[in-house]
């Protein structure tokens, strides 16, 4: 069967000598893997382009209930980026949304919300009203609310991720910049000092540690730390 449907590139890995493997988040049927021939050689014209992390597809795909991987039958660009791929600082948070997305959601899983949402973050991160250092936060925070384990406020943030903190800690400065996070969300436009924003970057990323099945590393934490002094 065949079926239309519009996608987020999550990943690649390499298959074959030419060909891939795209992990695909579609918004009919949710999270799949497609093999995608020849698309490495060097008649592909560029096609892998199609295939970075975060790019927004028009897919018309086959559909085999029990297939763990399908195929594409036709995929073209859903949008044009005009910065994420030429500007270092966002092509770093594009990087790392990936990597969220990659540990929160399992093959099939489907949420069109979810969808929706990542699908407008990622337009306005290309945009030139991204308020880019408050972004990793708002990104980490909003997605939670969408896979189901955000806390109602700042205060039952702290309360929860506190067990696996194990120096005492004055929580005041972050559950303040939470706060106003939480409360404008991309919007915000609050200078919030770099080490504040590093650190309620470690402590989302235990939320998210406490609330998925595997998690392992957080590869492009590190240079997304880089990005957020």
């Amino acid at each position: 069967m065949l079926v239309k449907t519009e996608g987020i590139v999550v990943s690649h890995l390499r298959f074959r000598d030419t060909s891939i493997i795209a992990k695909v988040f579609t918004r009919e049927l949710g999270l799949k893997s497609y093999i995608v021939n020849g698309v490495r050689s060097n008649k592909s014209q560029g096609k892998i382009a199609l295939y970075q992390p975060l790019t927004l597809l028009e897919l018309v795909a086959y559909e085999k209930e029990n297939a763990g991987i399908n195929r594409i039958s036709e995929a073209k660009l859903g949008y044009a980026f005009k910065a994420i791929p030429f500007d270092f600082i966002k092509s770093g948070v594009a990087l790392f949304m990936a990597e969220v997305l990659s540990k929160s959601i399992y093959d099939n899983y489907q949420n069109e919300d979810l969808f929706d949402f990542l699908k407008e973050t990622i337009l306005l991160l290309d945009s030139d009203k991204a308020q880019i250092s408050n972004f990793p936060l708002v990104f980490l925070w909003e997605t939670s609310r969408y896979l189901g384990f955000s806390p109602e406020k700042a205060s039952y943030f702290f309360e929860e991720i506190q067990e696996n903190i194990t120096k005492q800690i004055d929580w005041s400065p972050e559950m303040a910049a939470l706060d106003v996070l939480i409360s404008e969300s991309f919007q915000c436009q609050e200078k919030i000092p770099s080490k504040i924003r590093r650190d309620l970057l470690d402590h989302m990323l235990i939320l998210y540690s406490k609330n998925l099945e595997y998690v392992g590393e957080w590869k492009s934490v590190q240079v997304l730390r880089q990005l957020m002094r």
